[in-house]
């Protein structure tokens, strides 16, 4: 029995294939090319948008960024690459009309339009939005740590000139200190040198390491990522606000947005900003547990405040006045007198200390707002497809570091 045998390679044929027939009509490559058309690349930001009239002519950003969205959404990242497959691969000759671009010419391209790239994601963004992937209404937000290139002792290093530097700044303003100004010209030539001057320790899957957090916010409708964020903040408890302004302005400002997070957005003042904007946010409230007398003392849920009267009463009928406003912590102490709480005769229950503090944070009451919307089902529903979820090479070009 003979093989399935193809074409002999010097067979001619009458009607010769064109490029367009060897590409579907529903191929991500006339995606591509529908959107980038659509593009004004002047607006974006990228440069020689329209062609100069003298000089050598270049290649047309178009067609750059065409291969530059090919190569991220095939997981070709490298320059050498890219190049190759150009030359072989036949749905890049396609796009680019049997362009050839050399790896210097398309690594440049990158490097100097990183912030036009952006714009073009935030356009991808609104034409999403105006057909109606993306519905505005539930937006999803998560964080995540991307390893930085510097070593751990690069950063520590970095870090303790920083601190040198600081401390001279605090010596000088003693006029009996002798500064050497070559050793101060030394630590800041080191401090510019450094390759990754944003890079933080973070604590990441694999321990402390130089790492950036990279904030996210994802559209529910269809799982699309509307706005990021990298930042070196090393927790999320700070983001809350501004990744849930950026994702209402991202999906065209609506009048009402939720917000979905995990307990790591846990901030009453952020969640009440919100709520000030029409931004309603579905978050766990971070609490902290009473782990005192193995547990077994009685929970801050067991005290209830009376709003009224700014005070609080406990499990044996006490009440607990305001005593103290720890402006640094947020947050206000309450407790009944020494002599109450040592006459108590539930005392053994409640605390292990002469008198039992409870503390309230300054925007309470916007925490158990938010944990009240925080239900199961909501944060299944929009958890269920987070980009935390899925891998860093499915993420568009203009949400990597």
């Amino acid at each position: 029995m003979a093989y399935i045998r193809g074409e002999a390679r010097e067979q001619v044929t009458m009607f010769p294939a064109t490029l367009d027939e060897l590409i579907p009509d529903d191929h991500l490559c006339r995606v591509i090319e529908a959107f980038v058309g659509r593009l004004n690349m002047a607006k974006l930001g990228f440069v020689r948008a329209e062609p100069a009239e003298t000089g050598r002519p270049g290649y047309d950003p178009r067609d750059l960024l065409k291969l530059y969205l090919y190569g991220y959404l095939q997981q070709v990242r490298s320059s050498r690459r890219l190049e190759a497959e150009c030359q072989r691969n036949v749905e890049v000759i396609w796009l680019l009309g049997r362009l050839q671009p050399d790896y210097k010419s398309i690594a440049e391209f990158r490097r100097i339009h990183s912030a036009a790239v952006t714009n073009a994601g935030a356009e991808l963004v609104r034409f999403a939005r105006s057909v109606g992937l993306v519905s505005g209404q539930m937006v999803a937000v998560d964080g995540s740590k991307f390893r930085a290139v510097s070593s751990a002792q690069s950063v520590r290093e970095r870090d303790a000139v920083q601190r040198y530097l600081e401390q001279l700044d605090a010596a000088d303003e003693q006029d009996e200190v002798v500064i050497d100004p070559s050793a101060v010209q030394a630590a800041l030539e080191k401090l510019k040198s450094h390759p990754e001057p944003e890079a933080h320790l973070m604590r990441t899957a694999n321990g402390f390491a130089p790492a950036y957090n990279v904030q996210t916010a994802v559209d529910a409708e269809h799982a699309l990522i509307v706005a990021q964020k990298v930042t070196h903040e090393a927790t999320d408890n700070r983001s809350l606000l501004p990744m849930a302004e950026a994702a209402k302005e991202a999906v065209g400002d609506p009048p009402s947005l939720n917000i979905v997070a995990d307990a790591g957005y846990s901030n009453g003042e952020q969640a009440e900003a919100c709520e000030s904007q029409g931004i309603l946010p579905h978050v766990p409230a971070n609490r902290a547990v009473n782990n005192q007398g193995d547990g077994t003392l009685f929970d801050r849920t067991e005290f209830h405040y009376d709003e009224t009267t700014d005070t609080f009463g406990c499990p044996a009928g006490q009440t607990l006045t305001r005593k103290q406003l720890q402006r640094h912590k947020k947050r206000v102490i309450y407790a009944a007198a020494t002599e109450v709480c040592g006459a108590c005769p539930m005392k053994s229950r409640c605390t292990n200390s002469p008198q039992r503090f409870v503390h309230r944070h300054l925007h309470e009451a916007a925490l158990q707002r938010m944990q009240q919307r925080a239900t199961p089902e909501m944060m299944r529903s929009c958890y269920a497809d987070s980009p935390e979820r899925r891998p860093k090479s499915a993420w568009p070009p203009w949400c990597t570091t």
